[in-house]
């Protein structure tokens, strides 16, 4: 089990629902329209800007809360002849909206579909077989989207999980 940093930034006042508390981060189109363009290899602010057609104002805004809230972190580079500038990395918390991502590309392949087909495939790297995203139980099976419970964790941080729901026959 890998240790969560808590986003600095949550206090009492944030809403108990984590769905809720991500979209205060993710709830605008551009954000993950940025983290598309870094994750294909796009780190400069002038790449993401000029790929996505964005305003260099929301830009800005929107990398700043994805620096802020432990999304992106910058580095530091400078080409000859030019002031120092910043590029944008993701962090862990970053890389693991990979898979959030290809959630939405998913979705929309399959509800939102155009006649030339997706934009852009999922496939294995070592023999190109098609993958999807799912649910996985924790021995890493998977589960069918009708099994799976969404239950309201009713227990106060430190109590093991626990279902208050039985299992559905």
């Amino acid at each position: 089990m890998s240790s969560r940093r808590q986003w600095s930034g949550s206090t009492d006042d944030d809403p108990a629902c984590s769905i809720e508390r991500s979209l205060q981060i993710f709830g605008e189109r551009w954000t993950f329209l940025v983290l598309r363009e870094i994750f294909a290899g796009r780190h400069k602010f002038a790449e993401i800007q000029s790929s996505l057609g964005i305003a260099s104002n929301l830009l800005s805004t929107r990398l700043k809360l994805l620096v802020e809230s432990d999304v992106l972190c910058t580095q530091t580079y400078q080409e000859p002849g030019n002031r120092p500038r910043k590029s944008y990395q993701l962090t862990e918390a970053g890389r693991e909206l990979r898979l959030t991502l290809a959630a939405l590309q998913q979705w929309g392949d399959a509800h939102r579909t155009r006649p030339s087909g997706p934009s852009a495939l999922r496939r294995t790297r070592q023999d190109g077989r098609p993958v999807h995203v799912g649910f996985l139980d924790d021995e890493g099976r998977e589960v069918p989207d009708s099994d799976v419970l969404m239950l309201v964790n009713t227990h106060p941080a430190g109590e093991a999980d626990r279902p208050d729901v039985a299992p559905q026959a």
